[in-house]
């Protein structure tokens, strides 16, 4: 896994109370890394304004999560936090997650997410807008579907 096989990047900072004494991050931060990625990614799309119902992506639960870690990251470290949607079915879509570090990989990992109803927790279709808006993005022909 290489940056660039990411369309999609934004830049975290560790901050001083992510990391244990030693300097080095704590493993459960890295998850929220990814969440804040994935937060990122839905801006980028326009889809983190509820009022577009379209391509709202405020219904999305994580039901998945897989972090593998392959070297550490430190206080002070600026991190490259990729992501791309691998796979969109649907009611449920995946993220492949890669962390770097100045191009050295730290981290890689998925997560799968299902829309759902928010009171029933039912699971809902994924709407046309924000597959369309994911098929753009991630330059894919708008007849080529994402891998399922």
């Amino acid at each position: 896994m290489q940056q660039a096989d990411f369309r999609f990047g934004c830049p975290l900072r560790v901050r001083w109370s992510e990391a244990d004494p030693q300097g080095i991050v704590f493993n459960g931060h890295y998850l929220n890394y990814a969440d804040v990625g994935v937060t990122e990614y839905y801006r980028e799309l326009n889809a983190a304004n509820p009022g577009r119902e379209d391509l709202s992506g405020n219904e999305f639960f994580a039901v998945k999560t897989l972090l593998e870690y392959r070297a550490s990251a430190f206080f002070d470290d600026l991190l490259d936090i990729q992501l791309r949607v691998s796979r969109i079915g649907n009611s449920s879509m995946s993220f492949t997650l890669g962390i770097f570090r100045e191009g050295q990989l730290l981290v890689t990992g998925e997560i799968v997410y299902v829309r759902a109803d928010q009171q029933t927790r039912r699971p809902l279709a994924i709407p046309a807008g924000f597959k369309a808006a994911v098929r753009a993005f991630e330059q894919l022909a708008p007849e080529e579907a994402v891998p399922s």
